[in-house]
């Protein structure tokens, strides 16, 4: 791996420190050598984060060493959240990023630090990061909207910023209400708040949702399916050094290939069990059944179910590109980001287009379905 003159003191920091600029500049750069050397990367990825499973299965299928320089190597390393990668990506431990559409977003605009631009989308979706639960003593509700006016006055949770807290704030908006208290947790502790009954309801991000849902410590009552406007969706990108971007193009295009080829097999439904087992052997505590709820589990329209589980879109498409404007927005409201719009360069899908009409596709490039739960093997 590369070495540094001196240590990087903050690896592993959340959105509020990212917003305060709590990260030691980065040390002079050194080098991923010239187009055709071998490379060594290392990739921060999250298997606890379905939208992002596109890394899951090249994680799975070592499908990079398809498309990469003989003699490369390549670390999967597990980000239990996005702002994890951020900090690891701004101290040039992790090389490239597999993380929700706020941190990534986050990412881009640490030029200080480091820079870091968004290569490619890895999906899109209004079921994914954006599920509400409700505890189980709660009203039955005649749809999701029902549901989330029902948490005026509640106790609500959800991590704060993350995709979760920027749906969760809207959605509030939308249903003209305001929670007795709009909590802080992490999913762990969300878990156990419902476990113990002192929590009214939460947002929560796949497969956690799913989790909660299927082990009958909370209900789903609504997802961004409930809503209508772009904010009710949330996306996940793929990030690399821009480093990488400028010096090593082979390893930029090899990298995309892969990635497509990950979401094309994603596409494909014969595949749910190959990819539900993948996700089952990089994770812990997530048993398969529950892993493969979160990426195609059925449930009705009543509680926010929807024809599509992820669009996968691959570029920065129209709809893609309204969900990172709505995100800056948001972002900067909460004085995480400078400015209401990102630089142009941000977004660095050229060579994404490129792959993507070299194979005759267009985005979208397809979209996983929900399934009933007969469905499951």
């Amino acid at each position: 791996m590369r070495k540094f003159k001196k240590p990087i003191l903050a690896a592993g920091i959340g959105a509020s420190m990212l917003a305060a600029g709590a990260i030691q500049p980065a040390v002079a750069e050194v080098g991923f050598g010239k187009p055709g050397e071998a490379v060594n990367l290392v990739v921060g990825y999250q298997p606890y984060y379905t939208e992002s499973w596109s890394g899951v299965v090249i994680n799975g299928q070592q499908s990079w060493k398809e498309h990469l320089p003989a003699g490369s190597d390549v670390k999967f390393e597990i980000g239990l959240q996005g702002s994890v990668i951020v900090g690891k990506m701004l101290g040039e431990k992790n090389h490239l990023g597999y993380m929700g559409d706020m941190p990534a977003i986050v990412s881009t605009t640490k030029t200080d630090t480091v820079d870091i631009r968004m290569i490619a989308v890895l999906g899109t979706s209004r079921q994914q990061c954006n599920v509400f639960l409700v505890k189980n003593d709660a009203p039955e509700f005649a749809n999701g909207m029902e549901a989330v006016k029902w948490m005026d006055g509640k106790l609500v949770a959800a991590p704060h910023g993350a995709c979760t807290d920027r749906f969760a704030r809207w959605a509030f908006e939308q249903a003209g209400i305001q929670p007795k208290k709009y909590l802080n947790m992490n999913i762990e502790v969300i878990t156990s708040s419902f476990k113990n009954n002192k929590l009214d309801a939460a947002v929560i991000w796949e497969p956690t949702a799913s989790k909660i849902q299927l082990s009958g410590l909370a209900r789903r009552a609504a997802s961004g399916e409930s809503f209508d406007g772009v904010e009710g969706g949330d996306a996940g990108f793929l990030a690399m050094l821009y480093e990488i971007i400028r010096d090593r193009p082979d390893v930029h295009r090899g990298w995309l290939e892969a990635e497509l080829n990950a979401q094309l097999f994603m596409k494909d439904l014969g595949n749910a069990t190959a990819i539900s087992q993948m996700a089952d052997d990089q994770t812990e505590g997530m048993d398969r059944r529950v892993l493969w709820a979160s990426l195609y589990g059925q449930n009705p329209a009543s509680i926010g179910g929807g024809e599509e589980k992820l669009t996968l879109r691959f570029v920065f498409d129209d709809t893609a590109k309204q969900l990172v404007a709505a995100a800056t927005k948001f972002l900067h409201g909460r004085k995480v980001v400078p400015n209401e719009t990102l630089r142009p360069e941000a977004m660095m899908d050229g060579v994404a287009q490129e792959v993507l009409k070299a194979r005759g596709l267009s985005a979208p490039i397809g979209f996983v379905g929900e399934q009933p739960d007969s469905a499951y093997q």
